[in-house]
């Protein structure tokens, strides 16, 4: 039988590991299994995991839920639903699940993930992923999707096998839109470019998106912000589309106008840790490495550090 781990049950895991399981709950051949943590793995133990979404709700269980991954054992393939700051700790408490076979995927924000894996377990296939979701733990054991995308993008720009055709194919039959591309890499940077942008200009002026665009300074950094991580694309040889800044800058005005991010709430909440130094500080020191400007986002990040 084989074995997929879900680390993290929050938005993005909750999402997407309560598919798998409402899927495979009653498979012979598939076993899903989550690793969570609280009061949220004591509800789904005790009641399982509910998701909503539209006008779909279900209930469902995986294999086992545990915060113990000793009782899990070696899987075939894990994924790391988690953020980016929690990853090296993680990846030191999953040894007991990685075997010389195991698929590693993390679904991270962030474009500096994979390469951490693929050092803390270079005998593995650790590949690329990034997703498009609008989901939150909105109580213990309860997830809820109130986005009107829920994409999983996943693949290894220099390998298409069958380990990853199967994964696509298991994703695809829990009723995911799981896409298996080989340019994988520009889409976790298209991702990465429009999030950077919003998390840093909404932390650092505590505004929403809509706040910022209609006020012409905060709007003129915020298009600064875009070309700064724009410019850092473009040195790192990505191949990022010649228009992506105005794409970027008009999918942002396409959103609600009372859009945050998960950066600027964490840190209203004064929360021990958040993503600033992977959405932010990445870019501020990979631009200081290339010896190229990047004064908004240095200014800004400089800012929030001492905040």
């Amino acid at each position: 039988m084989k074995k997929i781990l879900v680390v993290g049950i929050g938005g993005v895991g909750g999402y997407f590991g309560g598919r798998l399981a409402k899927s495979y709950q009653h498979s012979d051949e598939l076993a899903i299994y989550f690793l969570a943590r609280g009061e949220n793995l004591s509800a789904i133990q005790a009641n399982g995991l509910t998701v909503v979404e539209g006008n779909e709700r279900f209930n469902t269980k995986p294999h086992l839920a545990t915060d113990d991954p000793t009782w899990i054992g070696p899987v075939d393939y894990v994924v790391l639903c988690i953020k980016n700051y929690d990853l090296d700790e993680c990846l030191l408490q999953l040894k007991p699940c990685i075997a010389e076979h195991t698929v590693i995927l993390p679904l991270l924000n962030g474009v500096d993930h994979r390469e951490k894996i693929q050092a803390a377990y270079p005998q593995n296939l650790a590949l690329a992923g990034c997703v498009y979701l609008v989901a939150r733990l909105a109580a213990p054991g309860l997830v809820e999707n109130t986005g009107k995308v829920s994409s999983l993008f996943f693949g290894h720009k220099d390998l298409k096998d069958d380990q990853l055709l199967w994964l696509a194919e298991t994703l695809q039959q829990a009723g995911i839109e799981a896409t298996l591309t080989q340019e994988i890499t520009q889409v976790i940077w298209r991702k990465f470019v429009f999030v950077s942008a919003i998390a840093t200009a909404t932390s650092f002026y505590h505004q929403s998106v809509g706040q910022i665009v209609e006020d012409q300074e905060m709007d003129r950094s915020l298009r600064q912000l875009i070309h700064e991580v724009c410019s850092l694309a473009k040195a790192s040889n990505v191949g990022l589309p010649d228009d992506i800044e105005s794409l970027t800058y008009q999918n942002l005005c396409k959103l609600p106008y009372a859009t945050t991010s998960s950066m600027q709430v964490d840190r209203a909440k004064h929360a021990a840790k958040t993503e600033l130094e992977s959405l932010t500080g990445y870019v501020v020191h990979q631009m200081q490495q290339l010896k190229l400007p990047s004064p908004t986002f240095k200014l800004m990040y400089d800012r929030l550090k001492q905040s």
